[in-house]
């Protein structure tokens, strides 16, 4: 069953109607407004919002729905996020010792869904919401109401896949007061662990009625993602400006283009996979029987979907690194129309891939043999686009702005992950690697490098145009950094341990891989510190950024690449606060290149100084580990209280001399305890003190130590539950109140003697 023909049909119909009712596409953006369709000829008045909730839930404005996709998708990387980190956690012990293999596959399963439906394509199309009409010089999107539905059809899908964990948590705060025979409904829709593919026949056995809710939460987000396809392409074709040509695009237009036409073609086929699906759980239907094709027949509507859906998430990023790296390259992009050109090419590729991740299934050889050659054919297109970019950075006026960090690294990262899928593109190595870490490193390293990296980099470019303030640039450049360690250390150890050997989609594992694991987790907790930075600048500096009042904030006239929506942002400016336009005093031309030795020593535009003064290092770390023994001996005596009251268990010491391989008692478990609060933490506070909230350096203490806070609930974690767990947790906070401030006010002190790099207390 072909659902190629109904797309092909549905986008046929779509354009008769448009065409019977409007005449003529191209006067489509003279006859449709933001409104919903009053026609009122040329007239641009913009109605008045409703500064309330209200407004937020009846807009259809496109930059309104725009952020709201924005902050949804960001909410559900968070919540994927913290799957994320609950898998490393457990993952740091060879047995299953800290969740149980149910939770850890639910983990697996959650982690999965929620980053793929709910997060990076939410957040792709609210920059698209928000920026693509103005980048084709359009009032709004073409269906505003439809586009306002498309997104809230998102959240209930969310809760709808995600309910079984919410339920639980209602029913263990519920239980606390009352009996569990009240509460048993809660407690029967247990969170999905069928894995992230819904492989049958075990997503049709399983009793789990929360995997029902799930399938119906995922078939509403396809519902959801084909009516913003739609409604991107009918914008595009029928809301351009008069003065904007289909060879006026700029590369994000063809890149959300090339998308949604993907969109069209694969999310009909996951629909009907999970129609069927439904049917055979509920209604005693024979779709995926093993008489009628089994669970080939479910991994081939699976994948044709799933394979396009790894470009569907990728091309959006490939289009945001093409804009935003000549920005500070001081170039136009290389090579144009070949980036456009591949772009479409892998649209059209990205359908004919889907087998490979059928080799092992025992599928006819000279069929696999046909999509091995596609598969690695398909690299060629991406190819062409990293050597472009890579060519525009040559002998460029580079700036290390964080845009710039984010995309000049993700492009290395990608380059390593793209190389490991060239091997797995092949039969015989892939047969070996297909259940290892190789194959989740690979994944991971392209998708981490080009889609959230471009991400933090497009939401630094576009932060002036969105709040009319900027960020704080030294921490964003910080964060640029610490998320490029984090990323190569943790798949780079997933790629060793796969070439090893570790098996995948397991909770435990032979000993002899815990030193990669461990490595991996720890590169994952500097993701996650990273992300909490850029969550952290973003919403300070949302209400206490400097205001931006020069829409020139990167310096784009000079090479003539302020584009229309920077132009667009610089007329709001003029209209609200009546800021004159300027312009540079030198200009250049974007195609010609920065020479060397032309370049001028300019450190607020260049490559940044990491550490401008080395002489206070010494003193830091005797300061610190000074100040550190101080928050550990006022945090030890919290912690000391609560064991007393029976909330914290002192046994959890003896756990974490386990933990890096030193057996004894508690007391060797708190010498190790009490020498990272000295040494390991101390040093966190030193070197980012300066990037949290600032004066008095006792409040800086106070957030650090929140910060700090759920690694610590998680590590001594030991099984309590009820008011048990209510006062743990309530110890927990107390005790890193108190470490807090004793470090902050004893570094404070020692710091008017002994001279140290941290800004709050020199200056």
């Amino acid at each position: 069953m072909s659902v190629v023909p109904y797309a092909f049909v549905a986008c046929l119909v779509v354009g008769v109607v448009l065409r019977a009712r409007y005449g003529s596409f191209r006067n489509l953006s003279r006859t449709i407004l933001a409104d919903g369709g009053h026609v009122r000829g040329d007239e641009t008045e913009e109605r008045e919002k409703k500064a309330n909730l209200l407004r937020w839930v009846t807009t259809v404005d496109h930059k309104d729905i725009g952020l709201l996709y924005l902050v949804f998708g960001t909410v559900a990387a968070l919540w994927g996020g913290v799957d994320s980190m609950m898998i490393r956690t457990e993952l740091l012990t060879p047995a299953v010792d800290v969740w149980s293999e149910e939770t850890y596959n639910a983990l697996f399963t959650t982690h999965g869904l929620t980053m793929l439906f709910f997060f990076v394509t939410p957040v792709f199309f609210g920059m698209a919401n928000y920026f693509l009409p103005l980048l084709i010089g359009a009032d709004d999107l073409a269906f505003p109401r439809i586009n306002a539905i498309a997104f809230w059809l998102l959240p209930p899908s969310l809760l709808l896949v995600r309910g079984g964990l919410i339920t639980e948590v209602i029913a263990r705060v519920l239980g606390l007061g009352l009996p569990r025979s009240m509460l048993e409904i809660l407690y029967t829709l247990a969170p999905p662990a069928t894995g992230w593919t819904l492989y049958t026949p075990l997503s049709t056995q399983l009793a789990n009625p929360q995997i029902d809710f799930m399938l119906l939460g995922l078939h509403l987000s396809g519902l959801s993602t084909m009516m913003g396809a739609i409604n991107f392409i009918v914008t595009i074709f029928m809301k351009r400006g008069p003065d904007v040509d289909i060879g006026d695009f700029d590369i994000f237009t063809w890149s959300m283009l090339t998308t949604s036409g993907i969109i069209l073609f694969a999310f009909p086929l996951l629909g009907s996979a999970i129609l069927m699906l439904l049917l055979d759980r509920n209604f005693g239907t024979s779709f995926y029987a093993v008489e009628a094709g089994g669970s080939i027949l479910y991994q081939n509507l699976f994948w044709f979907f799933g394979h396009p859906e790894v470009y569907i998430i990728f091309l959006p990023a490939t289009g945001l690194m093409s804009t935003i790296l000549p920005k500070f390259s001081g170039r136009k992009l290389f090579g144009f129309k070949f980036v456009v050109y591949s772009t479409l090419a892998i649209g059209v590729m990205s359908f004919g891939v889907w087998a490979h991740h059928m080799f092992t299934t025992g599928m006819d050889p000279r069929l696999l043999t046909s999509f091995m050659i596609v598969s690695i054919a398909i690299a060629v297109p991406s190819a062409i686009k990293v050597f472009n970019w890579m060519t525009t950075m040559w002998k460029g006026d580079i700036r290390l702005t964080a845009p710039m960090l984010f995309s000049a690294g993700g492009l290395g990262l990608f380059v390593i992950g793209g190389i490991t899928g060239v091997f797995l593109a092949s039969i015989p190595i892939d047969v070996m690697y297909q259940d290892t870490y190789y194959v989740v490193g690979h994944f991971h390293m392209i998708l981490m490098a080009i889609i959230p990296f471009q991400m933090f980099a497009a939401s630094y470019y576009w932060f002036p145009i969105i709040t009319e303030r900027m960020y704080n640039q030294r921490l964003a450049r910080l964060q640029a950094v610490l998320t490029s360690v984090g990323v190569f250390v943790t798949f780079m150890a997933f790629l060793i341990m796969g070439a090893l050997g570790m098996p995948r989609r397991f909770a435990s594992y032979p000993p002899k891989f815990q030193l990669f694991h461990d490595v991996a987790s720890v590169g994952a907790f500097v993701i996650g510190f990273s992300v909490l930075l850029w969550l952290y600048n973003m919403l300070h500096s949302l209400w206490f950024g400097d205001l931006v009042r020069d829409a020139d904030v990167w310096d784009l006239k000079k090479t003539q690449q302020f584009t229309r929506e920077w132009q667009a942002f610089e007329a709001r400016l003029a209209e609200k606060y009546g800021v004159t336009s300027t312009s540079p005093e030198e200009t250049r031309a974007a195609a010609e290149s920065q020479m060397v030795g032309d370049q001028k020593d300019e450190p607020d535009t260049g490559s940044p100084k990491a550490f401008e003064d080395l002489s206070g290092i010494g003193n830091d770390v005797v300061v610190g580990a000074v100040a550190g023994f101080v928050g550990m001996m006022l945090m030890s005596a919290v912690l000391y209280v609560g064991s007393l009251l029976g909330v914290f268990d002192l046994v959890s010491f003896a756990e974490l001399a386990e933990l890096v391989g030193v057996e004894g008692s508690p007391l060797v478990g708190y010498l190790i305890f009490l020498g990272g609060g000295m040494t390991t933490w101390a040093l966190l506070f030193v070197t980012f003190a300066d990037f949290l909230p600032g004066e008095p350096l006792l409040r800086t203490g106070l957030v650090f130590a929140v910060v700090m806070l759920p690694g610590f609930f998680v590590a001594f974690y030991s099984g309590q539950s009820g008011w048990e767990l209510v006062g743990y947790i309530l110890v927990a906070f107390v005790a890193h109140l108190a470490y807090g401030a004793g470090l902050a006010t004893t570094f404070k002190m020692l710091s008017g003697r002994l001279k140290t790099s941290l800004v709050h207390v020199s200056e």
